[in-house]
């Protein structure tokens, strides 16, 4: 059963997510604040955690930014600051999706079940590619024999440049890749999680260049 940790100071919202959650067979635990919840998530390693950007004594991104420190577990923010949104995702704090207050229940299930399906998908445990070790059990990906350390989009994103070495991606065919929801996201937005992933494959491996730019296309991955 996958475990969802919900981090939110609304009692009742809270409790009508989990009521939803269990009805779909996840196991939930709650946290009203951010006391305590980085030890816990050490501890208990949950499949996802949907956070409240809000708390009552810490902010949502600083709490997300101290989880990435140590995981790389799938994490969707709860907001209702739009102008958050691309911060959230990936560029700064690495959230792997967002959803906005109000909101359907319903709908945040699906999100749960839609950022699982992607964490869960594509590799095997342990695949290889040339100097590349993918782990989907760990959310982790070695460049030789060094975890890189990634946020997870830029982890979906090498993924997906690993599966289709030489081939040319567009920013549409990446945002596809990395987002399912057909949410609208500004190509510098694409371009920024590139130049990101670039830079740590850049620094694991100095001899190489491995994300080839193609002007007025997009992006290809070259082993």
């Amino acid at each position: 059963m996958k475990h969802v940790l919900i981090v939110e100071d609304e009692k009742k919202l809270a409790d009508i997510l989990a009521e939803y959650l269990n009805k779909d067979q996840f196991k939930t635990t709650h946290f009203e604040s951010g006391k305590g919840v980085v030890d816990w998530v050490k501890e208990n390693q949950p499949n996802i955690i949907l956070l409240d950007l809000m708390l009552p004594d810490v902010n949502g991104k600083d709490l997300c930014k101290q989880i990435r420190q140590f995981s790389s577990i799938p994490i969707i923010m709860v907001t209702a600051m739009i102008d958050e949104i691309d911060r959230l995702i990936g560029l700064e704090l690495g959230a792997d999706d967002y959803v906005c207050k109000p909101f359907s229940p319903k709908e945040v299930v699906a999100r749960v079940k839609a950022v699982l399906r992607r964490s869960e998908a594509d590799f095997n445990h342990g695949e290889i590619f040339d100097a590349f070790e993918v782990s989907d059990e760990t959310y982790s990906i070695k460049l030789n024999q060094n975890r890189l350390d990634l946020t997870p989009v830029e982890f979906r994103l090498l993924k997906m440049f690993l599966q289709s070495p030489g081939r040319v991606f567009n920013r549409d065919q990446i945002l596809d890749n990395i987002f399912e929801d057909g949410r609208i996201v500004l190509d510098r937005t694409v371009d920024t999680h590139v130049k990101n992933l670039r830079h740590k494959l850049k620094s694991a491996a100095p001899e190489h260049d491995y994300v080839r730019s193609i002007y007025g296309i997009g992006y290809s991955f070259e082993l």
